[in-house]
């Protein structure tokens, strides 16, 4: 159960890292919503979690920028895994955490979909990746065929589970 968290709270309240912090000041942004503030302490500590919101309340925030803060960048390997039930959502997703963790220096996100070339999503992979934004088909695909190893995830996100 979550606790209750003052809707005064700050984001240099929540322990997140300095670079998502810096991220959050280039947006704009200084206030978590309350969606944020109550999962962001959770989520830092490592502990598993049911969010639900209403549309744009900050959810994708919610949890990728606590994700972001416990991001090993020496380990360019599949840390974070987000399924989202359409490309639409993988590509929004995928999005949010490049800006959240634009100061994370070498952080590499990659949204894998059906409907893009299969190939092209290879390099990124054999290269490193920190975080996999992906539909469950195109995920399932890539492990099938060896080419997504998750050997080294920490997290795994079920966005929008109600839609798959």
């Amino acid at each position: 159960m979550l606790t209750d968290v003052s809707s005064q709270a700050k984001f240099t309240d929540l322990a997140l890292c300095q670079p998502v912090l810096d991220a959050l000041v280039e947006l704009g942004y200084d206030t978590p919503t309350p969606i944020q503030a109550q999962t962001i302490p959770h989520l830092l500590e490592g502990k598993d979690l049911v969010g639900q919101a209403q549309t744009g309340t900050g959810k994708t925030a919610a949890f990728a920028l606590p994700l972001l803060s416990k991001i090993d960048l020496e380990l360019n390997a599949p840390q974070v895994l987000v399924l989202a039930p359409t490309r639409e959502l993988a590509i929004q997703v995928g999005e949010s955490f490049k800006e959240y963790g634009s100061q994370l220096e070498g952080l590499q996100v990659l949204p894998i979909y059906g409907g893009a070339d299969f190939k092209g999503q290879l390099q990124p992979l054999k290269r490193g990746v920190h975080v996999v934004v992906g539909t469950p088909g195109r995920v399932m695909d890539h492990m099938r065929r060896g080419t997504l190893k998750l050997d080294n995830l920490r997290c795994l996100v079920l966005d929008e589970a109600d839609e798959m």
